[in-house]
């Protein structure tokens, strides 16, 4: 018997009037702020003007809620447009259904987008994104708490979570208890976050290479959260999809480092664009010493 778990929230649902607030969507709502201030600060920290950070997020956020949509919809195709189901629902987006990496996908096209028309580069920006990321997944993952959804395999430990019989989709196993892999993998992406904050004052890998960090840091912990879940998931040569999916992105992610591995990394104040210019003043100034060299009279050096 268990004697100590965590209990599932008495509703996601608030209504102001005719107006419904839905947890879910809050969750979301707030992981994207904390996202753009704490970017908008490491941004400004590398350099750069704060206000680009909302102007690129106002690009990138709708493209990456839709990429989160459509991965959902996509490879879970049957819970909308299989008899019986309603094909309508597949844009009923506040009751959950996000797949993160259609989120990502979408939203560095939305930001590539953005930072062109700022005359950023995209990869410095995805490098002061990158923990601000990792930190807005850890929030947003606790619309599944509200949605009671994202949980894993019937649980006796003290930190089961109880999901009603009215949100357990059909093949459910009947438990009362379940693991909360929501929380592990919340938990997980604000320990990413930290290290994250921790390996760019250390090192202060640049070019893109701190979001390849993250990118492989977050798929090697989804792989335990993936592997303790026991929902509905279409699989292939007997992996979950998800899997699969993080498996490439991890690859990709390690690819990245390598190919990057020669550049050179950061010094001092870690800012990317600042030793972008220092580089660059460096050279100009050794192209006046030698233009000076080169016109100073005979005998001069």
């Amino acid at each position: 018997m268990t004697l100590a778990y965590v209990p599932s929230p008495s509703q996601g649902v608030w209504h102001l009037g005719p107006v419904p607030v839905r947890a879910y969507a809050m969750c979301i709502l707030l992981g994207i702020v904390v996202a753009v201030v704490w970017t908008g600060r490491r941004w400004e920290a590398r350099g750069g003007r704060r206000e680009d950070v909302v102007d690129v997020a106002i690009w990138a956020v709708p493209f990456g809620l839709v990429g989160g949509r459509l991965y959902h919809v996509i490879t879970d195709p049957e819970l909308y447009f299989k008899a019986g189901e309603d094909p309508v629902k597949a844009f009923y987006i506040w009751d959950g259904g996000l797949g993160i990496w259609g989120a990502v996908a979408l939203g560095a096209v939305g930001a590539w987008i953005g930072c062109r028309r700022k005359g950023i580069d995209l990869a410095d920006f995805a490098d002061a994104l990158a923990p601000a990321l990792a930190l807005a997944q850890a929030i947003g993952r606790w619309g599944n708490y509200f949605n009671q959804e994202l949980y894993g395999r019937p649980s006796g430990l003290p930190w089961a979570i109880r999901i009603d019989p009215s949100h357990r989709p059909p093949n459910t196993p009947n438990a009362v208890f379940y693991q909360p892999t929501f929380l592990y993998e919340s938990i997980w992406d604000v320990a990413v976050a930290l290290a994250l904050v921790w390996i760019d004052r250390k090192w202060h890998p640049n070019r893109g290479r701190l979001f390849a960090i993250y990118v492989a840091a977050y798929t090697a912990g989804r792989a335990v959260v993936e592997a303790l879940r026991d929902d509905h998931a279409n699989r292939f040569l007997g992996l979950r999809l998800n899997d699969w999916v993080s498996l490439i992105v991890f690859l990709g992610a390690l690819a990245y480092l390598w190919i990057r591995r020669d550049r050179r990394t950061l010094t001092g104040t870690g800012n990317s664009m600042q030793t972008a210019e220092a580089e660059t003043a460096e050279a100009e100034t050794a192209e006046a010493e030698t233009a000076e060299g080169d016109s100073a009279p005979e005998g001069e050096t």
